[in-house]
């Protein structure tokens, strides 16, 4: 395998330098050390084996010839060597399968730096938890991108949008990336602003909200530190897509918890995913980055990050709610 890697367009979070292969199927990302271990270690013994349906497709490592090598597992992971040198890692791009991907990143944990951060460091993402919304909810939402319905591309809100502002603000950042449609336009029948229709929206939020329980409730068995990692979110914008995909939530084909990384599958990924013009999925939830995650045996789970997943099932809660009163609304008046 020698891909050719162009930078990524999609990405909302994150720190800079991931690119994808030419056919935009994989995903080839700077790692530490740590991260790279992570994901060798992820066999059926390993602590973190539930959250597999939920993590993205590890496919090796990209030598500089180009060359994709599989890692031995790993049995203990720590926080890399201060200086190591970044290596890539090759992962599966989970926005391929959308035709017009929404994409969200949230920021995790109410602790932004690991046992690794110098003491400047250290103050510094002190004093950035305690002026974003991370000390308080355990959430930052780091950026989002959200199609336009009129001109087909992507808004994209920045990194900047979520450090400003204050945890009151979350609900309206929430409704941001979940927009509801405005009525068709009787001429051409196409939305008019971002969004989808609330009776497609409503399933895609609930299967959202189910899949964030689900990693909440493994998340919570697990005596881990996990500094800097993400829920990534994405759902697909598309209209005549996002509806055919949104019937399908809830079966078999979309049921995220089947076992579905099976060595003959990630060997197919490797090669080449399906045509877009096959059917794709309504959404997918995923947990990322995990440069800075460390296994902690006796110290229990991470308290903030629980933290962020709880406020982020509430939000999803609240963001339910008022979808399903606009549904309610269009069904009276049909």
């Amino acid at each position: 395998m020698n891909p050719t890697a162009i930078p990524l367009a999609s990405q909302v979070g994150g720190h800079a330098g991931v690119q994808t292969t030419e056919d935009g199927s994989l995903l080839i990302k700077p790692a530490l050390p740590a991260e790279l271990a992570f994901y060798q270690a992820l066999g059926d013994e390993s602590p973190f084996a539930a959250l597999r349906p939920y993590l993205p497709k590890f496919l090796g490592t990209l030598d500089l010839t180009g060359t994709v090598a599989e890692g031995a597992d790993l049995q203990t992971m720590a926080p890399p060597p201060a200086g190591v040198q970044k290596e890539s890692i090759v992962l599966e791009n989970l926005s391929f399968p959308f035709t017009r991907p929404n994409i969200l990143d949230i920021k995790l944990g109410t602790i932004l730096y690991d046992d690794t951060a110098s003491p400047e460091k250290v103050e510094r993402m002190i004093k950035t938890a305690r002026d974003t919304t991370s000390l308080e909810t355990g959430v930052r939402l780091t950026g989002f991108q959200v199609y336009d319905n009129t001109t087909g591309t992507p808004t994209n809100t920045p990194k900047s949008y979520g450090k400003s502002i204050k945890a009151a603000d979350l609900p309206d950042g929430i409704a941001k990336f979940f927009p509801v449609a405005s009525n068709p336009s009787s001429s051409t029948g196409l939305p008019a602003s971002t969004g989808l229709p609330a009776s497609t929206l409503l399933p895609i939020l609930r299967g959202v909200r189910r899949d964030v329980a689900t990693i909440r409730a493994h998340l919570a068995t697990i005596e881990m530190r996990m500094v800097g990692g993400s829920i990534l979110v994405i759902y697909e914008a598309d209209w005549a897509r996002a509806a055919e995909a949104a019937k399908r939530i809830g079966t078999a084909d979309e049921d995220v918890d089947e076992e579905i990384d099976s060595d003959e599958e990630m060997e197919e990924d490797a090669e080449g995913a399906e045509e877009k013009s096959g059917p794709g999925p309504a959404f997918l939830v995923r947990l990322i980055d995990f440069a800075h995650t460390t296994l902690v045996p006796g110290q229990g789970p991470d308290d903030g990050v629980l933290l962020g997943v709880d406020t982020t099932l509430k939000l999803l809660d609240a963001r339910i709610a008022q979808v399903e009163t606009m549904t309610d609304v269009v069904e009276n008046t049909l």
